[in-house]
């Protein structure tokens, strides 16, 4: 049987990627040489990375409780029956049009291959406007089941995500950009062979528009903090909030601050062209920079 947690997997899953990033302590996933500290504090090599897309699919499944994987043969023959019967409430990948989403339907993620889902669909639900289905075949409602349920997997697993071919750009379009609007920060050492530090464009793009940030703690968000006594206090921000701020200074001791009257914070983010320049950026620039960064060898 599916879990009827999906929502609090996925939720779950966006507070620990945040919970991550807003310690500063996440990995760096996106290089080749992808590595994790163990507990003993050696290097370790990140399996996902190096993970095929239908392990990575497996895994994250795992992962999420998503259950059993859909049956996409099946799903193929259902994709024009959900289109001809149920798209015109639901949506046409069940993401909810008039009707609601199917995505985090309980009737949908109780079922694994139909078994609840046939009786339901014949049945319908006429009180709340879903016609029923009584003259399909069973293996018509299976078939539609498990469309839904690729939908599901769809949303759910990004493992399963198939990226296509990004660089389309124009280089020397990419190059003139980045002259124009990167070298006030960098210099030409930074974008030295960056084109060979990644594993694929995709994880490139993503990575010169929004760099990870070290675990060294080089690009950690910094805050000076004055207390109403005149004391400063400065370091790296752990936690920040309209309440309190967390910071560890040099020595390592964190102090956390409450957010009172007469204390002045001041924070500095090293990422934060990179934050004003995903409100600006082009498509066509973005993708000619990609294309420029990946002839850099």
């Amino acid at each position: 049987m599916r879990p009827l947690i999906l929502t609090v997997a996925l939720a779950a899953g966006a507070a620990a990627f945040a919970g991550v990033a807003g310690s500063q302590e996440g990995i760096n996933g996106d290089s080749q040489n992808s590595t994790q500290k163990s507990s003993a504090g050696q290097q370790v090599q990140n399996p996902y990375a190096n993970m095929t897309p239908q392990q990575r699919a497996a895994a994250t499944r795992t992962f999420l409780g998503l259950g059993v994987e859909p049956d996409k043969a099946a799903a193929e023959r259902g994709a024009p029956l959900f289109s001809q019967n149920c798209s015109f409430c639901h949506g046409p990948q069940a993401h909810g049009a008039t009707g609601p989403s199917l995505i985090t339907s309980d009737v949908v993620l109780s079922d694994d291959h139909g078994e609840h889902l046939i009786p339901f669909l014949r049945k319908g639900r006429p009180e709340k406007g879903m016609p029923a289905f009584a003259t399909m075949t069973d293996d018509q409602l299976r078939d539609i089941s498990e469309f839904i349920h690729l939908q599901v997997e769809a949303v759910a697993n990004r493992g399963t995500y198939h990226v296509l071919n990004i660089l389309v750009g124009d280089a020397e379009k990419g190059k003139a950009y980045v002259a124009d609007h990167c070298m006030a920060c960098h210099t030409t050492e930074t974008f030295a062979h960056i084109g060979s530090k990644f594993r694929s464009p995709d994880q490139l793009q993503r990575g010169w528009i929004w760099p990870s940030r070290p675990a060294d703690n080089a690009l950690a968000i910094t805050a000076t903090v004055k207390t109403p006594d005149g004391g400063t206090i400065a370091g790296r921000v752990r936690e920040v909030s309209d309440f309190r701020i967390a910071v560890i200074d040099s020595a390592g001791q964190t102090h956390v601050i409450d957010r009172q009257p007469g204390v002045d914070v001041e924070m500095k983010d090293p990422l934060a062209a990179h934050q004003a320049l995903i409100m600006t950026l082009k498509n066509d620039d973005m993708h000619n920079v990609s294309a420029y960064l990946e002839t850099l060898k």
